[in-house]
């Protein structure tokens, strides 16, 4: 029998042979929906115009700046509504919101506020625009935490821990409105939006609740479809006539509600307390009031108590 030749079997080796045909394209991902890209576009949307507010205010321009943080804070309230209506939620969407409020409504405000006037201040102004920016991060990390807890009532839905990231940015610009207002900027204005600026940081991360506003707007009656229109297209057109009284007294009228929040919430927990107590209690009387036959007890009476009601 002949044999292959030495080099022909050496270039098989190299070389070996292969299949023409590939193998069949297998997609490795699914698809994914045009309704879970649109919250995530106007997510970034928001936190192009939080960059913008940052880079504005270096170069001096102040009221450009707050017009953006004021346009990021609009982004930021509708992004999380339609992705709900459009059924588009993801995880992915979540922590990208969360990076664009930190910078937004965190990094941003913090870095106006220093090149208003907390500059003044030397390092203590540093600190404090560091002290806010750091409570934001804290407060959209503790959010992130508390969604998930199966054991939060339904009511408290209605409620947020502590001042949310974008109502605790324009809050806290309140000084900088007043001064477009012709308040005059000293060293004493300074000091007191250092105060306030401290006062705002702490409220972020703090337990107080606050409503939220979640449970609203879901249905409008016919009959009040063309007063919210009206009423809508009132609030813009006075916000682009008369942005710095709106956003004074806008940022006023918050704080003053923020006590309202807690009567709420409170009222809630005295209603859970008290349903608690009753049905933890048999009805019509006490235990020492129930009468068993000879030899039984009421132990299992206590195992069919409810232990807890939210």
């Amino acid at each position: 029998m002949a044999q292959a030749p030495l080099g022909a079997y050496i270039v098989g080796m190299v070389f070996p042979p292969f299949d023409p045909a590939p193998p069949p394209f297998r997609r490795r991902f699914k698809a994914i929906p045009v309704r879970t890209l649109l919250p995530n576009l106007i997510t970034l949307l928001a936190l192009c115009a939080g960059l913008t507010a940052i880079r504005v205010a270096v170069e001096g321009k102040l009221d450009l700046a707050l017009a953006a943080i004021v346009f990021a804070a609009l982004l930021d309230g509708i992004d999380g509504r339609i992705a709900r209506m459009l059924k588009g939620t993801s995880r992915f969407g979540a922590e990208l919101d969360s990076l664009a409020d930190f910078v937004n409504f965190g990094v941003a405000p913090a870095l106006i506020l220093y090149f208003w006037g907390l500059h003044e201040l030397k390092s203590a102004g540093w600190i404090v625009a560091l002290v806010f920016a750091i409570c934001a991060g804290l407060r959209l990390a503790r959010f992130n935490v508390m969604i998930d807890d199966p054991n939060k009532p339904v009511w408290a839905g209605n409620f947020f821990t502590g001042i949310p990231a974008p109502a605790g940015a324009i809050t806290v610009l309140l000084p900088i409105y007043l001064s477009f207002l012709d308040v005059p900027v000293t060293l004493i204005t300074i000091w007191l939006s250092f105060f306030y600026t401290l006062a705002i940081a702490f409220l972020m991360v703090s337990r107080l609740p606050v409503f939220s506003g979640k449970r609203v707007g879901k249905r409008v009656p016919p009959e009040m479809v063309l007063p919210v229109f009206v009423m809508v297209v009132l609030f813009f057109a006075m916000l682009v006539s008369y942005p710095w009284q709106v956003l004074t007294v806008g940022t006023l009228a918050y704080l003053a509600c923020l006590p309202l929040g807690w009567m709420s919430y409170r009222e809630y927990q005295r209603k859970d307390a008290a349903a608690a107590a009753r049905a933890a209690s048999p009805a019509g009387g006490t235990a020492s009031d129930a009468t068993f036959p000879a030899g039984q007890s009421d132990s299992n009476s206590e195992h069919d108590r409810p232990v807890r009601l939210n």
